[in-house]
């Protein structure tokens, strides 16, 4: 079902992190993933569990994860359409497929959710909801971000939250680089959510 180089417990390149082969701060680590109340959304099968092959690399990504994910003042709603635009232009289906569901759950509709993953026009939406969409798309795909993206950006968040809202998506692309690299997997059974580019 997997490739035969996919470790069918982690569903990546690398089999699952040992706990009793961390010392006490990456065995914590080890339990917060573990615990399904513990804040992530795949838990040790996820892009956590690869960190945690370097424990000191997952000490350090693990409080700026938290923090732009849930101290940064940007708010669910621009979160989720960050990491969705994030993951699109990377085509990573494993993140797509993690955080549909919260994008959904933070209000963001079906029909914007096919803007994204179409890569669709974003006329008809509002002005907040395109400019984060626009944005990635150039940071991204044209490597560039026009000086009229970014006037309208700056417009719509200010300084600190737009700088924590570059500093997210750049995080969501190193996941993705991970998650490309260590070929994770989808679950057993999982379609992929998004169409080939």
């Amino acid at each position: 079902m997997y490739p035969e180089d996919i470790d069918p417990d982690s569903g990546c390149r690398l089999p699952l992190p040992r706990r009793e082969q961390l010392d006490d701060a990456g065995r914590r680590t080890y339990d917060s993933l573990a615990d399904p109340n513990g804040g992530t959304i795949k838990g040790l099968r996820g892009p956590g569990g690869i960190l945690l092959h370097s424990p000191e690399l997952s000490r350090h990504a693990r409080p700026l994860n938290r923090y732009l994910r849930h101290e940064a003042e940007l708010g669910g709603r621009v979160r989720e359409l960050a990491i969705l635009t994030t993951a699109r232009e990377f085509d990573s289906q494993f993140e797509w497929a993690a955080h549909e569901p919260e994008a959904l759950s933070e209000g963001i509709s079906a029909e914007i959710v096919e803007v994204i993953k179409h890569r669709r026009e974003t006329n008809d939406l509002d002005e907040a909801d395109a400019v984060v969409i626009e944005l990635g798309r150039e940071i991204f795909g044209a490597r560039r971000v026009a000086s009229a993206t970014f006037a309208r950006a700056l417009r719509q968040f200010g300084r600190r939250a737009l700088v924590d809202l570059v500093a997210l998506m750049g995080n969501y692309a190193g996941t993705a680089a991970l998650l490309t690299a260590f070929d994770i997997q989808l679950d057993p059974g999982q379609e992929p959510p998004l169409p080939p580019r």
